[in-house]
């Protein structure tokens, strides 16, 4: 079972980048998927999440990322538009069978993260 997060780089401030979360190993059709990031020094945090029943965003994302999935080889993408250098961050993807469980970052399943950074 593998999760495996690419697309980070160096962008400026107000450019973009598309990240990627390829899914493998087991069948990860009905799974919530979702991102997440870490600046060193600080927790955490919920970026967005994918399910059937849609997607959802923290507010500091909301109207400049979108989350999207490519079906049936469940890759996900975050696709980040007009980035601010508060965007950088170590990020990450996770799976689980359960939302609740993405959510509060209990997921089963975690890939490695994808360093993303923002110039001003």
């Amino acid at each position: 079972v593998q999760l495996q997060a690419s697309g980070g780089g160096l962008v400026q401030a107000g450019g973009s980048l598309r990240l990627s979360c390829a899914a493998s190993g087991r069948t990860f059709t009905s799974y919530a998927i979702g991102w997440f990031r870490q600046v060193p020094g600080k927790e955490r945090e919920f970026v967005a999440a994918i399910m059937k029943s849609g997607a959802t965003y923290a507010d500091s994302v909301k109207g400049r990322f979108t989350i999207s999935r490519d079906s049936p080889e469940v890759t996900v993408y975050l696709q980040m538009n007009s980035l601010k250098p508060e965007d950088t961050a170590v990020y990450y993807c996770a799976a689980d069978s359960r939302y609740s469980d993405l959510a509060t970052q209990r997921a089963d399943y975690w890939g490695k993260g994808t360093q993303v950074t923002v110039s001003s």
